[in-house]
């Protein structure tokens, strides 16, 4: 069996390749009306000092903005905002008490650990711990309005006024109009083109972006899982489950059943309606698997009440917190933050700087923890900022009038979404013309003061790469390896279901257990599935780092294709089982658990396998992009596919090396 490919290209050049995301329409028009709204009320009534701080709460809104349902929706803008207004409360207090160095480097400290605290919590709590951290190193420089209070509870106003123009406007009937049916339809589309890619070289790739839009469609729908579109997406889950099987067997299906989910998407979108499954006489368990779970797919889409074979149990609340607030994550993450914002302010404190809020307020972007890598931000931020200096000197070398500069800011806020979605560079390009026109609103900055904001970007990511990256007792072992173990864990947990459902344990179980074991087969399977694609997605932004962490990223990755693999074949297994396939021998699965165990002991002990020597072809420039994804050898009817897998997992461990 082949070993993943790993693109040729040095570090630094997977680093810098931008992703290509879809084009956010709606999400840029109304980032740009949050924005410019704001500030033309202020322009408008004399009240720009308001007016800049309403924007300041309509970025943060755009920041957090998703197209998701409204309750979700608001949930996510409503605790970042609350967290910015009250760092914006502590800023601006310090600066109005007139606190002295020492004052204010010691409550941004303080403010800092709870920040890191928060951030570790969580993507909603990373949002909110960020800006309780930005907002307070704002405030304690940015010019006050009168009252000073005032600008806490304006960053709400701006935040308000982007939900609104969020909400759903003349049809919200409309099927197409929901987030959640848009998710369904690009699942469904996602799973037909995995169908289509089978036997193919780009099943794996496929199979990996039908992952994440299941992953996007689970957080959408939440806990609500009543209603028939919950039962249209457990029948996606079983056709994925079905799919994977058929996927690393390399068993492509007729092109008129691969063509099946895209129908099934129109007809989501439409909000329904008939769809025909063609006769196509399935001669397999995973085969059959799969026209069962699209008849099923079928019938939800039309309105029927269907038994689907398995069913998951409801997913969590997406935003849970992750650990505790005052777990040792959170701790030590909070510890990070806050040692980093103590050297920056014993910094500022020391040498004047014109703008000494900017390096505490770079320091949080920096070290928002689920951005990726650190050492990558460091370097994207100050490179990011010169280039957003030298366009933002540009446009005020044209103009300065205010009506121009709230232009100016619309449009920067627009490109925000893109931006982030695309590349860390790109978001600080386009966020530095923002926030400094911002500023010269404010009547704060000039277009020659400009150009320290270099130097005070360049400090802040210096202090980060040192104290917060390379003197920081932490190895890049502590993203990768713990997210591995989550991965074999999840999958060993659907393995062992899937035994019990075959009756091959040792220990009987009851009907009733056995009853509950198949209806938990699938959530079990999307568990492990979710859990491998944040294994991938460590692995692959390690790739994109320095040594050690880039040779620590190629030694893990062959085990993360190894275990996707896996997956595949466990989901193969289920189907045989289901449906009168050749169920294979007890002792294969024992092969399989031990050789689990053996590389989740590998994973705690910071021992990566590295897989068996074998030539890499070159990657074409077309799939430079994105790492390639392994596929298996062809399909054996006289080999299982789990003794197969069990027999891929001994060679990666056999391989290790023995330093």
């Amino acid at each position: 069996m082949s070993s993943p490919d790993v693109s040729p290209s040095p570090w630094w050049a997977r680093a810098a390749r931008p992703a290509r995301p879809p084009v956010p329409v709606a999400l840029m028009v109304r980032a740009a009306v949050g924005m410019a709204v704001p500030l033309a009320v202020g322009l408008l009534v004399h009240r720009l000092d308001l007016g800049v701080f309403a924007g300041l709460g309509a970025m943060h809104a755009t920041m957090n903005d998703r197209a998701e349902p409204g309750r979700l929706r608001a949930a996510r803008i409503g605790t970042a905002v609350l967290a910015s207004a009250l760092g914006m409360l502590i800023g601006t207090a310090l600066q109005h008490a007139d606190a002295d160095g020492l004052v204010l480097g010691v409550v941004l400290t303080l403010t800092a650990f709870a920040s890191g605290a928060l951030s570790a919590t969580g993507p909603r709590g990373s949002a909110a711990g960020m800006l309780l951290l930005v907002s307070a190193a704002l405030g304690s420089g940015m010019p006050l309005p009168q009252p000073w209070w005032a600008a806490a509870p304006m960053l709400p106003v701006g935040a308000a006024f982007v939900v609104l123009l969020g909400l759903p406007a003349g049809a919200p009937n409309r099927p197409a109009a929901d987030p959640r049916n848009r998710a369904l339809a690009a699942a469904y589309d996602a799973l037909g083109r995995t169908l289509a890619d089978l036997g193919g070289p780009r099943a794996g790739a496929s199979r990996q972006v039908l992952t994440a839009r299941l992953n996007q469609l689970q957080d959408l729908l939440g806990t609500h899982r009543r209603d028939r579109r919950a039962r249209m997406y457990e029948a996606a889950l079983a056709a994925t489950e079905a799919a994977t099987g058929l996927l690393w067997a390399r068993r492509p299906v007729p092109p008129e059943v691969a063509e099946v989910p895209n129908r099934l998407a129109a007809a989501v979108r439409r909000g329904g309606g008939e769809v025909a499954v063609p006769d196509w006489r399935p001669d397999t368990p995973s085969r059959q698997a799969l026209d069962v779970a699209l008849r099923a797919a079928a019938d939800t889409v039309a309105g029927r009440d269907t038994r689907l074979g398995t069913a998951p149990a409801p997913p969590p609340d997406p935003w849970r917190l992750r650990v505790r607030l005052l777990s040792r994550g959170s701790v030590r993450y909070g510890l990070r933050v806050a040692l980093c914002i103590a050297v920056g302010s014993a910094v500022t404190a020391n040498y004047p700087l014109s703008k000494s809020y900017w390096v505490p307020m770079t320091i949080a972007f920096v070290l928002k923890p689920d951005l990726g890598s650190v050492f990558l931000r460091a370097v994207s931020r100050s490179v990011g900022t010169v280039l957003g200096v030298a366009v933002t000197a540009a446009l005020l070398m044209a103009t300065t009038d205010e009506w121009a500069l709230t232009a100016m800011a619309a449009g920067c806020v627009a490109l925000l979404p893109y931006a982030t979605a695309a590349h860390y560079g790109l978001n600080t390009v386009v966020m530095t013309p923002m926030a400094l026109v911002l500023l010269q609103l404010g009547g704060q900055s000039s277009a020659a003061e400009f150009w320290p904001r270099v130097l005070d970007t360049v400090l802040a990511s210096a202090i980060v790469l040192l104290f917060g990256y390379l003197l920081w007792p932490e190895r890049p072992r502590h993203r990768i390896e713990p997210r591995l173990v989550d991965a074999t864990t999840a999958l060993r947990a659907y393995l062992d279901a899937v035994v019990r459902g075959a009756g091959q344990d040792d220990v009987p179980s009851s009907d009733e257990d056995g009853g509950r074991t198949g209806t938990a087969q699938v959530w079990l399977r999307r568990t492990a599935y979710r859990a491998l694609a944040d294994a991938r997605r460590e692995v692959q932004q390690g790739l994109a780092e320095p040594p050690p962490t880039g040779r620590l990223a190629e030694r893990w990755l062959p085990a993360t294709a190894a275990l996707e693999r896996l997956g595949g074949a466990v989901a193969a297994f289920a189907a045989q089982i289901r449906y009168g396939g050749r169920v294979p021998d007890p002792a294969e699965v024992d092969r399989v658990r031990r050789a689990l165990d053996e590389l989740t002991a590998s994973a705690r002990a910071h021992r990566p396998p590295t897989a068996p020597s074998a030539p890499t072809p070159p990657t074409p420039p077309a799939a430079a992009a994105t790492p390639t994804v392994a596929t298996p050898a062809p399909h054996d009817p006289t080999r299982s596919a789990l003794g197969r897998a069990a027999e891929e997992l001994e060679a990666l461990l056999r391989a290790r090396p023995d330093d």
